[in-house]
């Protein structure tokens, strides 16, 4: 088959990751595959026998008035200059976020001559009102999507199951330096928003008790670890606030230990991969670690987690809420925050807040006797911390209230899982599996669809108060250079 792969740039990150995947994956079974983007390779190296052609205007440009290029026609005549008698996929990665003012405007024209796949990595219904489109979507083409809530989502939105795909990412081994000293839990992401910082300095405190608030002249040994800055405006003074809090209190966390370290170096130091993530779209972090022999730990994601667990993996330690007894809480703080950022929410997306949420979150909140850590915001989450760093006794409360918590400090992993769940990973997104999936859709996409995305039902799917973090939600919107 010949199979374009479009998306915006190919700057390292997962998106661009995952189309290298797909592009090496589908080369090496014999297709022919062009990668259509608005910027060259950043790592050319990695693209190496890959065909790239650059179409400037598909880069990421939310701010430019609409009209001032016709997208359609750059994209056909990109196509049609490869290969003459045109393609018969054109697959292109997560279109319906708002990242290039032109796309999908150019997609809708484009959708009535090519055989389109829209792979959705994210959706802006998703809490993410920033980068929201302001028309309707693309119909009578293929959809595709990583996990199966959006899938689900998608279908109540008006899909069809002939033309909605759940198209999950090829999991790759990662590399790990063996005979290091194992000291640390080890988080390695990216310290932006919805990675929720505060949570991992939280539990930091119940790996090693004893040795926590040490003072300068003997400092508490280092038992947790980030190993990246966030790249993006928006995201950095979050960041800068946790590590500050964190040399403050004297917590034992370490930040960016994957700068001027090798990746395989810093795995090979790590104990345990944690994550308290609140929001992913695929999730690397819940497979990847397994397949160097290493545990993972922490907060379950259960909308992402599910879709692992029915491919056979078992996530024996970790926790789905991190629950704060109510009186270091503010419960009607932490009402009073949700309900604001719920009406910015329905605001940013157009839609006034139904009447029936401010009801629904006075019975939420006046019903509980404890409230998650990671449905706080960053203000809420400091000061826990602040109290729990400083008060043996109110760390102890928050220890008794979380099993997970309790098993820390001296936490075993059953080496027959790591084995069973690296041996699972391997089988359900390796290569080899992914790229038959592929084709499997590839076929399908060929044959013509009806059908059309209801914006208000989807947006109705996603916009469920239980389910809204407050460092789940987008960072303030600073400007055009902004994302992934």
């Amino acid at each position: 088959m010949k199979i374009a792969l479009l998306h915006y740039h190919l700057r390292a990150g997962g998106v661009t990751q995952v189309v290298l995947n797909q592009a090496r994956a589908l080369t090496e079974a014999g297709n022919e595959v062009l990668v259509l983007s608005g910027e060259a390779p950043v790592y050319p190296a990695d693209w190496e026998g890959i065909k790239v052609a650059l179409i400037p205007s598909l880069h990421y440009d939310r701010y430019r008035p609409q009209g001032t290029v016709c997208l359609a026609k750059e994209v056909e005549g990109t196509l049609r200059g490869h290969w003459p008698g045109g393609a018969d996929i054109v697959h292109v990665h997560n279109p319906l976020i708002r990242k290039n003012t032109l796309l999908i405007g150019a997609l809708k024209e484009l959708a009535g001559s090519w055989p389109l796949l829209l792979q959705n990595h994210d959706l802006a219904e998703d809490f993410r009102p920033d980068v929201y489109a302001g028309e309707e979507y693309p119909a009578n083409c293929h959809f595709a999507v990583i996990n199966s809530r959006d899938y689900r989502f998608l279908l109540e939105a008006g899909l069809r199951p002939q033309g909605l795909h759940l198209l999950p990412n090829e999991v790759r081994k990662i590399p790990l330096t063996p005979g290091l000293p194992k000291t640390r839990y080890l988080y390695p992401v990216r310290g932006i928003r919805r990675k929720n910082t505060g949570e991992m300095l939280l539990v930091s405190l119940f790996i090693n008790p004893g040795e926590t608030g040490g003072t300068g002249r003997n400092p508490p040994a280092k038992t947790a670890a980030l190993t990246q800055p966030p790249t993006t405006d928006q995201d950095l003074p979050v960041y800068r606030r946790w590590k500050e809090t964190a040399a403050r209190l004297e917590l034992p966390v370490e930040f960016e230990t994957g700068i001027g370290s090798s990746f395989a170096d810093v795995m090979g130091t790590a104990r345990a991969v944690i994550t308290t993530s609140v929001k992913e779209g695929f999730g690397f972090s819940f497979l990847e670690p397994w397949t160097a022999g290493l545990a993972v730990t922490g907060r379950q994601i259960d909308y992402v987690c599910r879709d692992f667990q029915d491919a056979g993996l078992r996530f024996s330690s970790f926790y789905s809420s991190l629950d704060i007894p109510a009186e270091y809480t503010e419960p009607e703080l932490l009402r009073r925050k949700t309900e604001e950022a719920l009406a910015r929410i329905y605001l940013a997306f157009n839609a006034a807040l139904p009447p029936s949420i401010p009801e629904k979150l006075t019975k939420i909140f006046g019903d509980r006797k404890a409230f998650d850590f990671g449905a706080m915001d960053e203000d809420m989450q400091e000061n826990i911390l602040n109290r729990a760093a400083k008060d043996r006794a109110i760390r102890r409360h928050i220890r008794d209230a979380n099993p997970f918590l309790q098993s820390l400090a001296d936490q075993r992993f059953d080496p027959r899982e790591i084995e069973e769940n690296r041996r699972a990973v391997l089988r359900s997104y390796s290569r080899e599996r992914i790229l038959e999936i592929l084709e499997g859709i590839y076929k399908k996409v060929r044959l013509p669809v009806t059908q059309c995305i209801s914006r208000p039902k989807l947006l109705e799917q996603y916009l469920d108060p239980l389910r809204l973090s407050l460092v789940g939600m987008s960072p303030p919107d600073r400007g055009p250079h902004d994302g992934p």
